[in-house]
């Protein structure tokens, strides 16, 4: 090869080494520093499960396992009327004060049981919101003073009355039924013929009727599986007049409990027809000048 053309392609290779380096550095730029060592993580919040509401709750439901769940909520956020599990997560710092905050509520509250099983059956007396923490003062549990003046309805009144095996249905009367009050009293007859004296008959009446049985001696629920119970007293949801009546009828003769039909909840509540004051056929008896009323009934 004429050397003066192989001078001419080494020439011509080390330029082209030459700008590849240039090309490089330019686009490359300068190496990369060390990436700076990972940031400590950052603290994380002591947490503690709080029993809050899975649905809203209104005024008089009765809490079931599928009302309530457990959240995980800041600890310091957590009020002392919270229902916790007393368990918290654990955390670098604060674990004592979550661990205090966590276990104060489920000791005093419920007695060292299960919190979520403890409120089922309670009712609620304020309405709860959806993921509003359950508290002691919006529920009532079973025994808890106030539980009977939550479950009636607004204007109603509980009032007992005495009944038997015979009387009550057997048993089969439960907590939540609905029931007519009949009344058996006697009344005597006026003399037929002549000579003939009075007689006695006895008389049937029904007092109330679809009214709903609150509780069975101290039992506001029956137990589960439960089909009977047998008690002395039924206590029932009654309305101001209902009541009147009732304990007229009480005074006049035992009183009987007939239980009605699921399918038959519908109808009128409270006093039955005849038994108000106004139903009741009036005479009018005018003696000597001076006219009285006497109200008559059957």
């Amino acid at each position: 090869m004429n050397p003066v053309r192989l001078l001419i392609v080494l020439v011509a290779a080390v330029a082209a080494i030459g700008l590849a380096v240039v090309m490089q550095r330019m686009m490359g730029g300068t190496p990369a520093a060390a990436p700076a060592a990972a940031a400590a993580p950052a603290a994380t919040k002591p947490m503690t499960q709080v029993l809050v509401a899975k649905r809203d709750l209104a005024i008089g439901a009765r809490l079931t396992a599928d009302d309530v769940t457990w959240q995980a909520w800041p600890t310091e956020a957590v009020n002392a009327a919270f229902i916790t599990n007393g368990a918290a997560q654990p955390a670098p710092e604060g674990a004592e004060k979550a661990k205090a905050i966590a276990t104060d509520v489920a000791s005093d509250m419920i007695g060292g049981a299960d919190p979520a099983k403890a409120v089922e059956g309670a009712i609620v007396r304020d309405p709860i919101l959806v993921g509003e923490p359950i508290t002691s003062r919006k529920i009532v549990r079973g025994g808890d003073g106030g539980y009977l003046s939550v479950v009636l309805a607004p204007g109603k009144r509980a009032m007992s009355v005495p009944i038997t095996s015979e009387t009550g249905v057997g048993g089969f009367i439960l907590p939540g039924d609905r029931v007519d009050v009949l009344q058996t009293r006697d009344r005597v007859t006026p003399g037929g013929e002549e000579g003939a004296s009075a007689g006695k008959v006895i008389v049937a009446e029904t007092i109330l009727q679809n009214v709903r049985v609150l509780a069975l001696d101290q039992s506001t629920a029956a137990e589960k599986d439960a089909k009977s119970i047998v008690a002395a007293t039924a206590t029932l949801e009654v309305g101001p007049l209902d009541a009147e009546a009732l304990v007229k009828a009480k005074a006049s003769g035992p009183v009987t409990l007939t239980l009605r039909a699921y399918t038959d909840l519908g109808g009128p509540t409270g006093v039955a027809p005849g038994q108000r004051p106004g139903d009741e056929p009036i005479v009018r008896i005018n003696r000597g000048g001076q006219t009285s009323n006497i109200s008559v009934r059957q």
